[in-house]
Formats: structure tokens, C-alpha cells, sequence
């Protein structure tokens, strides 16, 4: 492990390092800060509504309240593109943090005005464990549109940290994936541990009404930190110079934004769905990050609910889960000169979603947070195969596509199938989760309160096999993909920068399996939206333009 960690690092230029290092440092805070938030917020509203609220429709609303949080991220990542190209990217996220962060204090703000208070020591001996009398006075319901505007935010992070691991090292696909390894790795164990932390020290100590407290500080910090990331040559377009600085030109680039949304997505679908060589990327990618999503959003919550009695144990189930990713992102590190292409990465994905079905039989006692830890357990084989499979699949996407953005004209196609996969995601989940929290909400009441499991069978068991048939379908899509472990898809060398020019080889080969979709008339792709002036990481170099991100 030592030659690898000192092989990947010399693979990375001076400047590269002093950026991943920084990066690292300002997500391992953002992650912790995140996970007290959303545990907190979860277990709060699980709480309100099964108590305050008298139940009855408890997780339609946690599904729906989740839902609507992703769906939200996507207008973030659209308010946030037209910033993004007139403003370095690094003082861009800096700033969005610290909006997340104001954010985030809403909810405590609302809490303590309405009579909410830290929890007071020794309350559990006291008081009933359904007693939440130091819960603020407030209408439930009020958590959903606050949860939505953090969502804005959250997006607006999410999209843009997404955006510069490609600015930082180019096009290479071994140094993508290990940077998205390494980065995973250090952003897990920042995630196990602030999971862990809210459920065992935040949330007993403070209360899920004011656990989070420490998420508008972590994310502070985040900005700080991330303020000291280079410029990356950074250069505003010099359209811009002479556009007015208004509310109304912004509102105007927002329209535009939007526009290039919807058109990116459309032409992502018109990519992957035209070509063999994409067209397994939907559930390899989108259904398999539905599936752990819902794990830790819809699963978890309803497990330590109903079948532990603490709700706040959900987010120990989350540190299982958060730490099987740590250790899929650790296994992609070390093994990525023997493991080439995503596939036996996603197949193993698929197989460890069964590992699910033993829940719809397991009958465990309340109130033992030993039960908790047997499902956090349980759940890191699970995520170990998603984590392998995402950071392997994302790097093989960054590179593949990157090969063809000379033959997008005024596309990204990187930008366009990415807004498309992830597009399909949030409408998968924003529609399967509420209509599932109803369906779990029914098979309780009607069993009189008492028993879950027949909801547990379907939900669990029964949605993640179909999810393990159509993803291990998907891995024998692709040409090439038929061996267990194949050396490369479709004969592509991924391993070296793009330089603006595209191997004649695979150029030919995307000429016969892609001319469908270039024959369009889409101006511009969801990354175009973000940088449409100026050559970007993400977009072909040509040898006379001017410096651009990875010219050294």
C-alpha cells in the first residue's frame, strides 16, 4: 500500500498535489458537517411526525421530504452555472458553502424561537422515550421548504466539486480514477465518522433539534479551506467583459441555464440511447445510485424506526454503510492497474444488493443499539460494491466521453450524459420514494401498528433483486465485456491526457456508433452552461488556444 500511495503521488505534478491536498482537507469538513445535518434533519422529522404529528403518513413524508431535497440540488446546479463561468470556480464553492451553511441554521433558528431547547441531561431516565416536549412548537410541514432551499445549496456544492477534480489533473483516466479514489477514500472516512458521531454523541448529547449545531462551523471552515485552491488559470470570457453585471442579465443567464438543462439532458438520452457502447451506463450508473440511496434514506431510517424503537440509529447504519464505501473506494486505489475496465466492479455491486433480503425475516428486540450495529455491519458489503463500482464507472465515463467532445458540435457530451444519468436518478427516486413511504405507512396500519415485514419483503428484497438483474444485464452489454475481468471496452486505451486530438481508431469507431446524435442542432451541453466562453478541462484542447486549465 505504501509503493502505491507514493506511486500515485508521483504521478500528480507539484501544483496538482498542493490542490488534491487542499481539496481533501475542505471535504473531509464538508462530509462531517453534512452528515450531522442530514441525520439530524431525518431523525427529527421521522420523530415529529410519528409522535407530535400522530403518525399515520410518517415516511410518505420522509420519502417525500428526501425527494424533493434531490430534485431541489438540480436547481442549484442550474443557479449556480452562470457564476461558475464568470467567477473562479474555487471562490465560487467557497461561497456556495457558506450559503449552505447559512442555510442549515434555519432550522435551528425556527426551533429555539419557537421554544426549542438543547436537550437537558438525564432526560431519557426521566422522561418517556416518546417525550420530546424540548422540541421547538412549530408545524412539521415546515421542514419540507426549508429542507428544499438547503437542497439549492447543497446542489450548488455538489455540481461544483464534481467539476474540479477534472480541472486539477486533465484527462487521464489513471490519474481520475485514482484522485476520485483517493478523494472517496478521505470523504468516507470523514462521513463514517461524522455518522457515527451524530448518532452516538450529537444526537444524545444535544438533541436532533440541535445535533447539527456544528454543521454551519464545519462548513465555514470548508470555505476557508477552499479558498486556498489555485485559480487553475482561470480567465473570464471576454463576451462577458461586456455584459452588464445586473440582476436582469443574471435572471437572463438563468433562463439560459435552464434552457441548456433540459437541452443537455435531452441530448444525453439521444447519446446513450443511440449507441451500444453507452446505453448500459443508465443502470450501471443511475438505477445502482437509486438503489444506495434508497438504502440509506429509505431503508435505514424505516429500520431504526420501526424495528429498533430509535430513529437516531439510523445514521449508525449510515456509518456502516459510509464505511463500506471507504473501503470500495480503498480496494479501487489499490488495485486499478489490475482491474481495467468498471465491470467486475458493477457485477459485484449487483450481487451485494441481496444481502437485503435478510431483513424481510429478521426479528430483532427494541431498544438495543447492538441490533443497530448488526445492520450497519450488513450494509458495508452492500456500499463496499456501490462505492468500487461508482468511483471505476466515473472515471471510465470522464475519459471515454472526454474522446468524443470534438465530434459534439458545441455539445459536451460529458456534460450532456452526466445531466441525463443523473437527471434519470432524481426522477427514479423523487417518484418511487414517497409512493413507497405510503405503501410502508399502509402495511403498518394496517397490521394494527405491530409488524413491517410483509412492506420490508417487497421493498426491500424484492426491489433490489430486479435492480441486481438489470445491472448484472447491463455489464454484458458493452463489447469486450464478457470475461470476468476484461483488459479494455471496445479496445480503447483510456491511460493518456486528451490533447484536443481523438486516436484515429477509436474516432472511427465513434463515427459509426455515434453519428446519429451529432447530426443535431443542440447549442450547447449542461457543462457548456457552465463554462461556454473558454476552453475547459472538460471540453477538447486545440493547440492554438490560450492557456487553459492543464496546459503546464
Amino acid at each position: 500500500m505504501k509503493t502505491s500511495l507514493l506511486d500515485t503521488w508521483r504521478m500528480y505534478a507539484p501544483e496538482e498535489r498542493r490542490n488534491i491536498m487542499i481539496y481533501i482537507v475542505g471535504i473531509m469538513l464538508y462530509k462531517f458537517g453534512l452528515e450531522a445535518f442530514n441525520g439530524s434533519v431525518i431523525a427529527l422529522a421521522t420523530n415529529r411526525y410519528d409522535t407530535i404529528e400522530g403518525g399515520g403518513n410518517t415516511f410518505e413524508r420522509i420519502g417525500l421530504l428526501t425527494a424533493l431535497n434531490q430534485t431541489f440540488q438540480c436547481i442549484g446546479s442550474i443557479l449556480i452555472a452562470p457564476l461558475i463561468k464568470r467567477y473562479a470556480t474555487k471562490n465560487v464553492l467557497s461561497c456556495a458553502i457558506i450559503v449552505f451553511g447559512l442555510l442549515t441554521a434555519i432550522l435551528l433558528i425556527v426551533d429555539a424561537a419557537t421554544g426549542g431547547r438543547i436537550k437537558p441531561r438525564n432526560w431519557d431516565a426521566t422522561h418517556d422515550e416518546e417525550d420530546f416536549s424540548y422540541y421547538g412548537d412549530w408545524d412539521t410541514d415546515g421542514i419540507i421548504p426549508i429542507y428544499c432551499i438547503t437542497g439549492i445549496a447543497y446542489g450548488m456544492v455538489e455540481l461544483i466539486r464534481r467539476v474540479i477534480p477534472r480541472d486539477i489533473v486533465g484527462g487521464n483516466v489513471q490519474k481520475l480514477r485514482r484522485m476520485d479514489a483517493l478523494v472517496h477514500i478521505f470523504y468516507e472516512i470523514a462521513g463514517t465518522g461524522g455518522a457515527f458521531c451524530t448518532a452516538l454523541g450529537l444526537i444524545p448529547y444535544f438533541g436532533n433539534n440541535m445535533s447539527f449545531i456544528i454543521t454551519p462551523i464545519c462548513f465555514a471552515c470548508a470555505s476557508i479551506v477552499w479558498f486556498f485552491i489555485t485559480k487553475l488559470h482561470f480567465t473570464r470570457p471576454e463576451a462577458l467583459e461586456h455584459q452588464e453585471r445586473t440582476f436582469a442579465g443574471y435572471m437572463r443567464s438563468i433562463g439560459r441555464s435552464v434552457y441548456l438543462f433540459f437541452m443537455s439532458a435531452y441530448t444525453g438520452a439521444i447519446i446513450v440511447f443511440s449507441s451500444r457502447k453507452f446505453v448500459w451506463l443508465l443502470p450501471g450508473y443511475a438505477f445502482a445510485l437509486y438503489g444506495h440511496r434508497y438504502l440509506e434514506n429509505g431503508i435505514a431510517p424505516l429500520i431504526a424506526r420501526r424495528y429498533l424503537g430509535n430513529s437516531a440509529w439510523s445514521q449508525i447504519m449510515v456509518g456502516g454503510s459510509n464505511l463500506g464505501e471507504l473501503l470500495g473506494a480503498l480496494t479501487v486505489f489499490l488495485f486499478t492497474n489490475l482491474v481495467h475496465t468498471p465491470m467486475p466492479w458493477l457485477r459485484l455491486d449487483a450481487l451485494m444488493l441481496l444481502i437485503v433480503w435478510y431483513l424481510a425475516f429478521w426479528y430483532p428486540p427494541q431498544e438495543q443499539v447492538a441490533q443497530a450495529w448488526i445492520v450497519a455491519a450488513t450494509f458495508i458489503p452492500i456500499s463496499f460494491g456501490w462505492a468500487a463500482g461508482d468511483v471505476s464507472l466515473a472515471a471510465y465515463i470522464q475519459a471515454s466521453l472526454a474522446r468524443i467532445e470534438s465530434k459534439t458540435k458545441d455539445v459536451s457530451a460529458l456534460g450532456a450524459v452526466m445531466s441525463f444519468l443523473y437527471c434519470t436518478y432524481i426522477v427514479i427516486y423523487a417518484i418511487c420514494n414517497p409512493l413507497l413511504g405510503r405503501y410502508v405507512d399502509g402495511v403498518y396500519e394496517r397490521s394494527g401498528d405491530t409488524d413491517i415485514h410483509p412492506a420490508i419483503f417487497n421493498i426491500a428484497g424484492v426491489q433490489f433483486t430486479v435492480l441486481c438483474g438489470v445491472m448484472l444485464l447491463a455489464t454484458l452489454v458493452p463489447k469486450g465485456a464478457i470475461s470476468f475481468n476484461p483488459p479494455a471496452l471496445y479496445g480503447e486505451s483510456l491511460d493518456s491526457d486528451v490533447d484536443g486530438l481523438v486516436d484515429k481508431d477509436s474516432s472511427d469507431m465513434d463515427e459509426k456508433e455515434n453519428g446519429e446524435y451529432r447530426k443535431g442542432s443542440v447549442t450547447a451541453g449542461f457543462e457548456d452552461a457552465i463554462m461556454p466562453e473558454e476552453p475547459s478541462s472538460l471540453q477538447p484542447v486545440e493547440k492554438t488556444s490560450k492557456i487553459t486549465h492543464h496546459e503546464r
